[in-house]
Parts: C-alpha cells; structure tokens; sequence
C-alpha cells in the first residue's frame, strides 16, 4: 500500500479489525519511510451483472430501474415498503448468486414478477400485462385463471 504522506510502497500493517457488521476490515498502517501513521478499509466489491435487453443491447445493471418497476406494479396498492425493500434486496441477491457476468432483462422480468406475486396479486396482474405485452383482455383472464389454479 502507498503511503499518503510521501509516496513510499514502503508500509506495514500494524492493527487489523473487523467492524462490527462483518463487511469490512479496518487496518491501521505505519509508513517504513517516514513512520506516519495512516488507515485503510478493506470491502468486498461485488459487481452486477450486465443486463442483456431483448434487442440484444447491454445495461449496467440497476437497482433504481427495479424499485421503479415496483412502485408502478404496486402504485395505490397496500403493501408496506419494508416489503417492498425486502423483496428487491432478496432479487438482488439472488442475481448476484447467480455469479453471471450478463443476464438477459427477460429473466429479470420473471423474477420480478415471482416476487411481486406473495407481495400483491393485483400488481402480479399489472406487472405481467406489461412484461408479457397483453394484447386482449383474455390474456387477462388466462393470467387470472393460472394465478387462481396456483392459490
């Protein structure tokens, strides 16, 4: 690690320390050098992957493109915002389970609505009115009639 101070390579840990929510260590460093004292924090950096549209264009990922599709599926609904929180977080973590560098928008589309589907029935309904492109109202029915086979 390069000192702040002068520039040297030249420096070694004195102190490390886990923070108390276990995602970062703390370590305190002393310069070879010119013997200043500095600290460095050490955190994973996890990397989404890139999204994959329809039209085979690419994205960065985006958590703020996710909460916006649920707040339009859920729009007037009843549904706190903890679970909506809930639900995004756990998305999140699993698209990062996946391990996947590129990950088509259409699986994304599932998984949203597979979350949406304990959140709100009604907003499972109109997220999937979009997502699938319906076209009549007996894509409608068909939807309702599935969801009412799986309740």
């Amino acid at each position: 690690m390069k000192c702040p101070f002068c520039g040297t390579f030249d420096t070694h840990v004195i102190d490390s320390r886990v923070s108390e929510s276990g995602d970062s260590v703390r370590r305190r460093r002393r310069c070879g050098a010119c013997d200043k004292r500095f600290t460095t924090y050490e955190t994973v950096e996890l990397r989404l992957p890139q999204v994959v549209k329809a039209n085979g264009s690419r994205e960065e990922f985006s958590a703020e493109k996710l909460r916006e599709g649920f707040r339009r599926a859920l729009h007037k609904r009843p549904v706190p915002t903890e679970y909506v929180d809930q639900a995004i977080e756990h998305l999140i973590k699993q698209v990062l389970s996946l391990g996947e560098r590129e990950i088509p928008a259409r699986q994304i589309g599932e998984m949203v609505m597979q979350a949406l589907k304990p959140l709100d029935k009604i907003a499972y309904i109109r997220f999937a009115s979009v997502y699938k492109s319906f076209q009549d109202i007996e894509d409608f029915r068909h939807m309702i009639k599935d969801l009412d086979k799986q309740s």
